[in-house]
């Protein structure tokens, strides 16, 4: 299986969320030539349809998953691109295109990898189209399926872009949580030459935020950073330069660590607000549950090994950065993520060299090989 053609082809689907463009039956042609049973799980209506695929080589455990996603993020204003975000041109040992590294690049690397590489038990593939979107039709749906219907995931390598500066760099063990609230106060609409008829309740939102921004979360934990709360909008709606405006709303998100849950981050940060004023409304909500951390297992040890036996050069085990499709996978199996040099994903001219796809096919069939295998 050409790793290099396989990236290509996928690349030439511009697959933008929620549109799949011919990406997952790029997938499913090559898994169905590779002995793979597949089957299409779309979930949602309308502009809102999600087509997911499932695909299961064997039937006997352990039942090793890939889990990945072909959506793409748009790619922005296409005159920027030297070469068009999806014409898949191979220029000078580089493939490039939107999905390059984020992440159809991993996808055709672990189908290449499957390929090369003899399995005792059963290998199976959950590529999603909803990732880079709202998360809801995708991953999590395809796993209570699967759950209800007693199919069973033993370990479960993302192949998310893990990597910086060269492929294995880093392996990411967790992922921190994503709380995003909606703070609003209102007020008493008047005019700004009398003040005292109105209630401004810009003045008090001020007042709030500076508490949200200035007081600490926590120090951070052994495997996380600390707790990051940043303000993503502050909104009054207000075009007059003479009006108090009546109502001002404040948007912020918190990537937590695994100091909270859920509901005690809540529980905190509403402290942190009634120590200035009570007059607000707050509502919120955290996708995916909170944070998680896989701290050893035979996944991680087998990830680790074949890095190392690659490259020659240990992986950092990592939890920085985003959220990805891990944080509904880890409630079904034990999971870890790794993939290519992330450096240029969701830029103009994303991009994948050569060098950098072989590599990765070898890490993820000797990933397999020592699973199944043993060293």
């Amino acid at each position: 299986m050409d790793v290099v053609e396989l990236t290509r082809a996928l690349l030439r689907c511009p697959s933008v969320t929620p549109s799949d463009a011919g990406a997952l039956g790029v997938v499913q042609e090559a898994l169905t030539q590779l002995g793979f049973t597949c089957e299409r799980l779309p979930y949602g209506d309308g502009d809102e349809r999600i087509d997911n695929l499932y695909a299961r080589r064997g039937s006997r455990g352990p039942n090793f998953c890939f889990a990945g996603h072909t959506d793409v993020v748009p790619p922005g204003d296409e005159r920027a691109w030297t070469h068009g975000p999806f014409a898949a041109e191979l220029v000078n040992g580089q493939v490039v295109g939107r999905g390059a590294v984020d992440m159809k690049g991993a996808i055709a690397a672990f189908i290449a990898a499957v390929a090369a590489t003899p399995t005792d038990g059963s290998v199976s593939l959950l590529i999603t189209g909803d990732e880079e979107g709202r998360a809801i039709h995708g991953t999590r749906p395809v796993l209570e399926a699967l759950e209800a219907r007693g199919e069973r995931i033993d370990a479960c390598l993302v192949g998310e872009p893990t990597s910086r500066g060269w492929v294995g760099s880093a392996i990411k063990v967790g992922r921190r949580g994503s709380f995003n609230a909606v703070l609003t106060v209102d007020g008493v609409q008047g005019h700004v030459a009398y003040p005292e008829l109105a209630d401004n309740p810009v003045h008090r939102m001020a007042r709030l935020t500076h508490a949200l921004v200035t007081t600490p979360l926590d120090q951070g934990t052994e495997h996380f950073a600390p707790s990051s709360l940043q303000l993503t909008s502050v909104d009054v709606g207000n075009p007059a330069t003479n009006v108090i405006p009546a109502r001002a709303t404040t948007r912020f998100n918190v990537r937590f660590n695994d100091t909270f849950t859920p509901e005690s981050l809540e529980s905190r940060i509403r402290e942190t607000l009634d120590a200035v004023d009570r007059r607000y409304a707050l509502t919120a909500a955290v996708s995916g549950g909170g944070a998680f951390v896989t701290t050893g297992g035979p996944l991680l040890d087998v990830v680790q090994r074949a890095v190392q036996e690659v490259t020659g050069r240990p992986a950092e085990l990592s939890t920085s950065g985003g959220t990805s499709d891990a944080r509904f996978i880890r409630a079904y199996a034990p999971v870890v993520e790794l993939g290519l040099a992330g450096e240029s994903m969701h830029k103009v001219n994303e991009h994948v060299s050569v060098a950098d796809l072989e590599t990765l096919v070898r890490i993820y069939a000797r990933t397999l090989a020592l699973f199944f295998n043993g060293p």
